[in-house]
């Protein structure tokens, strides 16, 4: 009972806290995207000289129903050729395929849109009141349809290289100085408006050889990166790891604070699952990131697959 009572505690203490410090977006009370704000024409053609080569990077992993994610979230695909039984044409020139999807749109390669993560008081980025945005049929503030076009200035910040390992290990996480200091070892530093990505190895290392693992825990950021980030005033923030905060978490008591932070305080949008391996390999360490996810009314999440550019 004691326990129990002391949870309680702390659960409506938190509330409290949550309900006190909401505070509208700088951007204005009917603010619904955020950061992406900072995404402007001036902006969009400065980062548009990041690119000296012409090569791409596809960021987003391939999924099927085999691929692990976040219980209780999968897929199903079924192809079908209506109309077509029995030798049925249904054009006198031709046959086709069509397919239907079933799933979770939080699932692989996804953005994490600022209707995703709210306070225990149920409160959303800008103050927007979860009971009253969050239908059953989509999100009527805050939806991902609503996010324009991300084109930034990109950076992936090889952790796993600045701590010597091919991989971090699940449960590891880094904090804000040892982003400054991946920083400067590539000499990429974080700016306003930019799309910053970490590079830990998780996914090249456990995403194929054990998926149990890849998606049981992982390594990622504390509370200080989410901090740095939101001063720094970025776009986004992803990495190579399904959640982008380290499971299990650093205080049992606050699981995903990178979330709370980014999302819910700052309008910061997150990027899980990116494929950074194919960059970091190549020394692609600044880049042209582009992003025009699918545009569903209402939706939380959506499956991604951005571009990188060099």
């Amino acid at each position: 009972m004691k326990t129990i009572f002391s949870h309680l505690l702390v659960f409506l203490l938190c509330a409290g806290a949550s309900a006190e410090e909401c505070q509208p977006s700088r951007w204005g009370a009917d603010d619904e995207i955020g950061n992406a704000n900072l995404v402007t024409p001036q902006s969009v053609l400065a980062a548009s000289e990041l690119v000296t080569t012409g090569k791409t990077y596809a960021l987003g992993i391939t999924i099927d129903a085999d691929t692990p994610a976040f219980a209780p979230r999968g897929l199903s695909l079924h192809v079908v050729q209506p109309g077509q039984q029995y030798g049925k044409r249904p054009f006198p020139n031709s046959t086709y395929n069509d397919d239907m999807f079933v799933g979770w749109l939080g699932i692989g390669s996804q953005l994490d849109g600022l209707g995703h993560i709210g306070g225990p008081d149920g409160m959303f980025y800008n103050c927007f009141d979860g009971k009253e945005i969050a239908q059953h049929t989509g999100l009527t503030r805050l939806g991902t349809h609503n996010v324009p076009p991300l084109v930034a200035r990109g950076i992936v910040l090889d952790i796993a290289a600045l701590r010597g390992v091919p991989h971090l290990q699940a449960g590891e996480h880094f904090s804000a100085q040892d982003v400054q200091a991946a920083e400067k070892r590539q000499g990429t530093p974080v700016r306003e408006g930019d799309v910053v990505l970490f590079h830990t190895g998780w996914t090249d290392a456990k995403l194929d050889s054990d998926p149990l693992a890849w998606v049981s825990a992982e390594p990622g950021i504390d509370e200080s990166v989410a901090h740095y980030l939101a001063q720094k005033n970025v776009v986004a923030v992803g990495a190579d790891t399904w959640a982008v905060d380290v499971i299990p978490p650093v205080d049992e008591n606050d699981p995903l604070p990178g979330h709370l932070i980014l999302l819910k305080d700052n309008g910061i949008y997150l990027l899980e699952t990116m494929n950074t391996g194919p960059l970091v390999r190549d020394g692609a360490h600044e880049f042209l990131f582009v992003l025009g996810q699918a545009r569903v009314r209402g939706a939380v999440q959506m499956i991604i697959n951005p571009v990188a550019i060099r």
